[in-house]
């Protein structure tokens, strides 16, 4: 149990966007439990999306049963939304001595750095995300999502620039500011002075487990059809092979996938459509789960074996053929997904299959 509130020492202030983001501050926290000071205020900048909400409402009941603040923030309700959020936000971010983030992309966290005079910022996992970060970090460049890389920044990106140039200088370590990155995603460089943390999904594996392992295969979803980087005719038919070849029944959607892809899915694979309450490590790790657990590459490629350490469901990952991208992927888009492949540890990893 984390400490609550009141206690002595620094306060933290986290800022997520997503569940998944919320899952890793909670695996921070709880490898951190003896050094929260007086204790972690979770604040979710909700989306608008009601898949993402309602998976955000059920992280935040398990965060607050561990004992932490909790607080909901219409950030995304309307024109104002915005500025009420900043204006009711200010206090805390000046105050907190540690700032926690899952997105340095967000506009709305970068925006929220420049606000913040903590001492210690930490940055968690948000998905395959994190690579990119790091590497930018690393290398001093702007930052810029990876399947949005190779486009000229339009005007939006021009106007916000010198905010996102003052964010990313708060997520430099100096003198004055601490760093650290807490991740399960392999990184081939560090930035120079970031301390770099292991997340072993501890907190996931002790709260529950471990899973009835069932005899078929489960096949879990991306939503790289929805950010354009692969052609959805391609998507079905490489899901459809997969299926078949592995004896997979059900498909986990991920939270991002659009309704009329997810009902094609359904109707010309067979596969039952599953749209999990929570984010699919905790999923897995509840159980019943399938013995092989299939996908193409994504963040759990790398998560899930760590969250089902110990127990005998194999991950098996496919690759992502060329022949499968869109005309306006980005060019980094292959060397990507095949990085994040290439990467994952304890998997097994499959050829592309065919997809005509």
């Amino acid at each position: 149990m984390s400490p609550r509130a009141g206690n002595t020492g620094p306060h933290t202030l986290a800022f997520v966007e997503s569940p998944v983001q919320l899952l890793n501050v909670l695996e921070w926290a709880h490898a951190r439990e003896h050094a929260l000071g007086a204790g972690l205020t979770l604040v979710v900048l909700s989306p608008i999306d009601p898949m993402t909400r309602g998976q955000l409402r059920r992280m935040a009941e398990l965060a607050r049963e561990d004992g932490h603040e909790v607080r909901w923030e219409e950030a995304r309700g309307g024109a104002t939304a915005p500025f009420h959020t900043i204006g009711g936000l200010t206090g805390l971010l000046r105050r907190a001595d540690r700032v926690v983030l899952g997105d340095p992309f967000s506009r709305y966290v970068q925006l929220l750095l420049t606000i913040t005079k903590a001492r210690d910022v930490v940055v968690v996992d948000d998905g395959t995300a994190t690579m990119e970060f790091v590497t930018q970090l690393a290398r001093g460049e702007r930052l810029v999502r990876w399947h949005r890389k190779g486009g000229r920044p339009g005007p939006r990106d021009l106007v916000f620039a010198p905010v996102s140039a003052a964010a990313r200088k708060r997520l430099t370590p100096s003198e004055r500011r601490h760093v650290e990155i807490f991740s399960s995603m392999p990184m081939d460089t560090t930035p120079e002075g970031v301390t770099v943390t292991a997340n072993t999904f501890a907190w996931t594996r002790d709260r529950f487990g471990p899973p009835r392992i069932t005899k078929g295969a489960d096949m879990v979803g991306t939503s790289l059809v929805e950010t354009g980087v692969v052609d959805g005719d391609r998507y079905l038919e490489a899901v459809r092979s997969l299926a078949k070849a592995h004896g997979a029944t059900r498909y986990f959607a991920h939270r991002r996938e659009s309704a009329e892809k997810l009902h094609r899915l359904a109707v010309e694979t067979g596969l039952e459509i599953v749209r999990p309450d929570l984010p699919l490590e905790l999923i897995a790790r509840r159980g019943p789960i399938g013995r092989t657990i299939l996908s193409f590459p994504s963040t759990v490629v790398h998560t899930l074996p760590l969250a089902l350490s110990g127990t005998d469901v194999r991950v098996a990952v496919c690759d992502i053929d060329p022949a499968w991208l869109t005309e306006n992927a980005s060019p980094r888009a292959q060397g990507f997904l095949s990085g994040v492949t290439g990467t994952a540890r304890d998997v097994h990893r499959l050829s592309a299959v065919s997809a005509v």
